[in-house]
């Protein structure tokens, strides 16, 4: 396991307790709001056959949900054990545990070699980790295809959530810090690495983005070219 003194401090926030605490919520209730967003984008694109390297993917749930619509296999990497241990444990249940590698550690600072995939997501991320662009420069490369992540919206009363939520933090000796990264920074580096934004989606507090490979190398092909949107229907 790769795990530096944030990833271990992730690893401390997401235990056991909050890992089952995620997935009662989702067993009664279904994929979070800004998850749900970035399915119904994906579910447009044709899955059949096609790799999914899930980074954060916390219990899995994006994994699930994508090979039930067609994805073949899913590696997730994940700096929280509890969270892989869910996910291992959901997969399992459904007899897919042949189609997940479940792979512990700091993503950005990973040592294991992992293969790109035709589909990497990022959801509820990057908004978790202090260097952005180590963590959206590594998924970039490793993205055949598309890349599909969602971030906290750059607004006055989210700075004001996550100020309150590292307070709390400090107060209580984690080490763990939340963060709002600039969209348009973020945006930068993914278009470095020569993905176009096709989709964007919102509700008040979450932003969902799609970005694919330019024209002349993507096989998924039937994602329209922009579907801007904005949905507050939840948080």
């Amino acid at each position: 396991m790769d795990c530096g003194a944030h990833c271990a401090a992730t690893e401390r926030v997401f235990g056991p307790k909050t890992a089952e605490a995620d997935l009662r919520r989702y067993r009664r209730k279904g994929p979070d709001p800004s998850t749900r967003l970035l399915l119904e984008e994906l579910r447009r694109l044709p899955l059949a056959g096609v790799s999914l390297l899930d980074v954060g993917g916390g219990i899995g749930v994006l994994g699930l949900e994508l090979i039930a619509a067609g994805v073949h296999t899913v590696v997730q990497v994940d700096a929280s054990p509890a969270y892989l241990a869910a996910s291992q444990r959901q997969f399992a249940e459904r007899g897919w545990s042949n189609r997940l590698r479940a792979v512990s550690g700091d993503f950005a600072a990973l040592s294991e070699p992992l293969a790109s995939a035709e589909l990497v997501t990022l959801d509820r991320v990057v908004c978790c980790y202090p260097e952005y662009e180590r963590l959206l420069g590594r998924a970039s490369c490793l993205a055949r295809d598309v890349l599909a992540l969602s971030y906290p919206r750059d607004r006055w009363y989210v700075r004001v959530v996550i100020l309150l939520e590292n307070l709390w933090h400090r107060i209580t000796r984690s080490a763990f810090r939340a963060f709002v990264h600039s969209p348009a920074r973020m945006a930068l580096v993914l278009e470095r690495a020569g993905l176009q934004r096709v989709a964007r989606r919102a509700t008040a507090i979450w932003a969902v983005e799609v970005y694919r490979r330019g024209r002349a190398t993507q096989p998924m092909n039937t994602m329209p070219e922009t579907v801007e949107s904005t949905i507050p229907r939840g948080l």
